[in-house]
Parts: structure tokens; sequence; C-alpha cells
């Protein structure tokens, strides 16, 4: 007599809904473990004449120049330097829509001549540096001028940038131009290439390229953030624990989050820019040198205009784009 098994579906289904429910507990595991690693910063706070709520969700993302967690050894390796204290070296506010339109990646110039409570008028860095200051100066700053209120804010410096870029296994960038700069620690031919950690850094930090240098680094800037967000969310690397596992490690080691945020918020920001996000700057009108440091003055009209946009969850002109 041969023996053969009983109702093979309802094996194979039980099987199934087997391995759901164990990728579904280390799914709800894993995002417990990431929000409780994540370090949260008071960013975000209330005060007179704060914009009003928007539609759509507005982050600030932010990078500094701590060189905080890397090593003497790291630091020359990586020409960073030995700088004491953080700067900003990159601001850029995303718009996601609740239309379902594609967001929008706006760079601000670090040397944006604008208001600051408190300090006159200055570069939009300073907020940050003063010591008076620091993320929330900055964001109270952001909202000022653009009128939009700043739904998340999230913040990661130089050690966590290398750190992310290697958990992924490099990005690929397409360099427009060879760069050599020692300052940076790059000497970099033009054409696509993968990028580790250390070069990727020094791609988006050099000031030796262009006639207007800082310009020509929110653009690097801007194409690298989309870049690894692209890479991070591709099948490659989700669906590898040897990448996936490294990435969400590192994230939470070096990333830091306004007290509002948590790792769902994170999973919608990778989703968001994995959208094809419009890329752009805030529209410059003039480059004054104003106390003896060169600034960078908006283009009000269109500035405003593309704000007001934003404000609305509509796209934002074309003519009002930043070049």
């Amino acid at each position: 007599m041969t023996w053969r098994p009983k109702r093979p579906g309802r094996l194979i289904a039980r099987i199934l809904i087997g391995l759901l429910v164990v990728l579904l507990v280390l799914a709800v595991g894993g995002y417990f473990v990431i929000n409780s690693r994540l370090t949260r910063i008071e960013a975000l706070t209330d005060y007179d004449g704060r914009p009003a709520d928007t539609p759509g969700t507005n982050w600030l993302l932010v990078g500094s120049d701590s060189r905080a967690g890397l090593t003497k050894a790291q630091r020359r390796k990586l020409a960073t330097g030995s700088s004491v204290g953080r700067r900003t070296d990159t601001m850029m506010l995303l718009h996601i829509p609740d239309t379902g339109d594609r967001p929008t990646l706006v760079s601000l110039p670090r040397d944006s001549y604008v208001p600051i409570d408190g300090h006159g008028s200055g570069k939009l860095n300073a907020a940050y540096a003063y010591q008076d200051g620091g993320p929330k100066l900055l964001a109270k700053t952001v909202e000022k001028v653009t009128g939009l209120r700043i739904d998340h804010y999230m913040e990661i410096g130089f050690g966590g940038f290398v750190g992310i870029v290697d958990a992924i296994g490099g990005v690929e960038i397409n360099v427009k131009q060879a760069i050599k700069d020692p300052k940076a620690g790059i000497d970099l031919k033009k054409g696509l290439q993968t990028m580790d950690g250390g070069t990727a850094l020094g791609y988006v930090r050099t000031r030796a390229t262009g006639a207007i240098p800082d310009f020509d680094r929110t653009q690097r800037q801007r194409q690298f953030f989309s870049a690894v967000v692209k890479k991070a969310a591709s099948p490659g690397v989700l669906i590898n624990p040897f990448r996936s596992i490294p990435l969400a490690l590192s994230a939470t080691d070096s990333v830091a989050v306004g007290e509002e945020s948590g790792a769902f918020n994170l999973l919608s920001l990778g989703l968001a820019m994995g959208d094809n996000p419009v890329t752009t700057v805030v529209p410059v009108g003039s480059l004054p040198t104003i106390n003896g440091e060169a600034v960078v003055k908006w283009d009000t009209a269109k500035a405003l205009r593309m704000f007001d946009a934003l404000a609305e969850d509509r796209p934002v002109p074309k003519d009002a784009l930043g070049k």
C-alpha cells in the first residue's frame, strides 16, 4: 500500500502561514528594536507666531560636521580635520504632499542671509552654531523664513554618514567633472562610479568645483541623498540580511531625530525619497558681501512663490524653481 500525505494543500497553507507569522514577528520586533535605539533631540518647539500646520509633511534634513564617533585615525583617513563643536554642513527641506504628487527636496544654502532671532541677520548655518542655537534655533529660523511648519527633524554627522554608505555597499554616483581635493581626501575621475563612505563624504563636502562652490555642493548633496535612499530601498539591500541589518543598526546609531519622530516616520521618509522627488534649491537673487562675508540673498518673490506652493500642497511652479 502506497502512503500519501493527507491534504497536501492544507500542509502547504500551514507552512506559508507559519512563515508569514515568523516574518511578521521579526518585522514587529525589528521595528521596536530600531525605534528604541533612535537618538531623539528637542528640535521642534512652539513659539509665538509659529506657522500654522499645513497639508503635507515637511522634514528638515540636516548634515552636521560633527566628528563625534570618529577616532583620530579615522579623522585623518577621511580628511575631516579636528574641529570641535558642530556646524551644519547641509540643510534640506523635504515636502511630502498628501495629494500623491512627487515630493519636493529643496536645498537651503548654508550661506543664505536670513534673520535669526536674537542675533540680527546672518548666515543660515550660524543659527545652529551659536552657543544658544542648535537644532531648535535652526528649525525656528527655517520656519520663519519659509512660512512652513516643520513636522519632522533629522540630523546626521560625518561618522554616521560614512557608516550608512558602507552598510549598503557604497553608492553609485555620476561625477560630472574630475575632482582632486586633498582637503576633502578625494581624487575622482569624471563618470559613473561606486563610492564608499569616505569617498562619498569627500564628494559632498568639497568646495573645489565651480565658480560658486556652495551651489555645486548643494547639487551634489541632493544627488547623493537620492542615491543613498534609492540604494537602501533596493531589493538587493532590503532582502539581504547582511546589508539590511547593518544598515538599520548603523542608521539608528548615527541619526538623531526630533522627539516627535520614530522608525515609522523614517520609513515614510525613505519611501518618499524613493518616489523620484523634484530636487531644487531656493531661488537666488544676489551674492553680496556683507560685513566682510560673502552671503547668498534669496530672490524674495520667487522664494515666496515656492514656499506658498508647498504650504498649499501644490507642485512648485517651474519658473520658481532654483537653478
